[in-house]
């Protein structure tokens, strides 16, 4: 163990035993406090990383399990150990893991490759070009994917993934010739399309349905869609351009005649099994479009998706085992959704809820409460490793507080709708599609968190200024109000 891994853990076992050693606030529950220390231990772990995700999380899990035992819970509860494994049964764990096996039998099979030619060959002659064809991918199926981790992870994620590897670029020996860019260009643009529709990803309607008897405010599908079209249009054309600049990639020019015309002649023609795994893909793609008519969720599409993949031998289980990134995002990230969640029950959210709404306080100074508690609520997603976590623990405090503060109910509720997409984009643990695109290995964190914090406060910037014009101008003309009814 060389000195450098040496005092990287000395920072994990130092934040823990400093967090022990102190009493815990006050109205936070002891069990609460040193949970949120483990938590805090992870993400730091992840951020200096002296080991890879997995074995970070794995510590922090069984730490946090022998730290939990039996402990007694306020209503006659008792938060039990197995409580931090509970991200193990979420369905977004299993989701992101069964998109790594769609992702691999594009590679396997060859048609990603194919489609990544003929991608190359009819949309993009540079590198750029390819970032955008991503952005108006995803905002063509945003409306009618409310799993941004299906749009992203299980659609958009494997044809770009081909692409980069058809340009050449590799995780680890080259990742910056193409892949770096392209990849955190998939995330990045999903999270400004995300806000874009009622239906572009889950936690909007429930966020939605949170504040509106707070703040007596209702958005029908068109509203919503016409709140964010201006704000959400200039972040979506920004992003593959700002991260352009942030990163270029060592390739520009693409010759995407030559290099398609050679990729299809090494190809050959169609073969039986890239033949099927279009028809398996195309059922994935309407099932998770059509999920709502068909009463069932992402994670069980995702699932039958892999299952056929193997019965109808597309891909091997051998090739499953092989998938390294998918096991490793299986573990990782199920802790973190499981260590979150039992924070959650631990009672430390509600106290940090409480302790904001008593602080918060701005006078009579409600266009700055406005933009204080949108700021606070893109950089307090850090903490979360989830959307509809964060939703349901912050939105209703944030709208309560903003309500006391007198600022304008319906600039308060589309800021905070529309912050709670794009503040994911701030870690690779942000959302469901993070470790799906960060598990390919060409990016790295220190990149990604600098991308993630320009994008995320970038976009906080345009909403706060053109957005709200937007919005004011909206309301002033009667297209928005308060009086309106939701649409159901």
């Amino acid at each position: 163990m060389n000195k450098t891994k040496m005092w990287k853990l000395g920072i994990l076992v130092l934040i823990p035993l400093i967090i022990f050693l102190i009493p815990p606030p006050e109205g936070l529950p002891l069990i609460g406090w040193r949970l949120f220390g483990l938590y805090l231990t992870a993400i730091v772990g992840l951020v200096i990383k002296p080991y890879s995700e997995p074995v970070i999380l794995l510590g922090t899990v069984a730490a946090s399990a022998v730290t939990i035992g039996n402990t007694p819970l306020p209503e006659n509860m008792v938060l039990k150990p197995d409580a931090v494994l509970s991200g193990y049964q979420s369905g977004t764990t299993w989701l992101v893991f069964a998109a790594f096996t769609l992702s691999a039998a594009f590679v396997t099979t060859g048609l990603g490759k194919r489609i990544a030619y003929h991608l190359i060959d009819r949309m993009a002659n540079t590198t750029l070009k390819l970032g955008y064809v991503t952005a108006f991918l995803d905002l063509l199926i945003a409306p009618a994917t409310p799993s941004n981790t299906a749009r992203a992870g299980g659609i958009v994620f494997p044809i770009m993934n081909s692409v980069a590897n058809a340009l050449g670029s590799d995780p680890v020996t080259n990742p910056r010739r193409a892949g770096h860019y392209l990849m955190l260009n998939v995330y990045m643009v999903t999270k400004s399309t995300s806000y874009m529709f009622l239906t572009a990803m889950a936690p909007n309607a429930l966020a939605l349905s949170m504040m509106a008897p707070i703040l007596k405010i209702n958005l029908s599908w068109g509203q919503w869609a016409l709140a964010a079209a201006v704000p959400g249009l200039i972040c979506l054309l920004l992003t593959p351009l700002v991260i352009y600049f942030c990163y270029p990639p060592e390739l520009k020019k693409v010759n995407n005649k030559e290099i398609a015309a050679k990729g299809l002649k090494e190809l050959g023609p169609m073969k039986v099994s890239e033949k099927l795994l279009l028809v398996i893909f195309l059922m994935a793609l309407g099932g998770w479009i059509f999920s709502k008519y068909l009463r069932i969720d992402a994670a069980t599409v995702a699932l039958c998706v892999m299952a056929c993949t193997l019965i109808i031998n597309v891909v091997s289980w051998d090739d499953v085992l092989k998938n390294k990134g998918g096991w490793n995002t299986l573990i990782w990230y199920g802790g973190i959704i499981g260590l979150s969640a039992t924070l959650t029950k631990a009672g430390f959210f509600k106290w940090l809820a409480d302790v904001l709404q008593t602080t918060l306080q701005f006078g009579d100074h409600s266009t700055i409460a406005l933009l204080v508690i949108l700021f606070i609520s893109v950089a307090i997603r850090y903490l979360f490793a989830s959307g509809g976590a964060y939703v349901a623990a912050m939105v209703p405090v944030f709208a309560t507080v903003g309500h006391v503060a007198g600022a304008n109910p319906m600039l308060l509720a589309l800021g905070l709708l529309f912050s709670n997409a794009y503040g994911g984009c701030m870690t690779h643990y942000g959302g469901a599609a993070a470790p799906i695109i960060f598990g390919a290995g060409y990016n790295d964190t220190k990149s990604w968190w600098i991308v993630g914090a320009i994008i995320g406060f970038g976009s906080l910037l345009v909403h706060c200024t053109i957005g709200l014009a937007w919005w004011e101008f909206l309301i002033s003309k009667g297209y928005i109000s308060l009086a309106t009814t939701l649409v159901r």
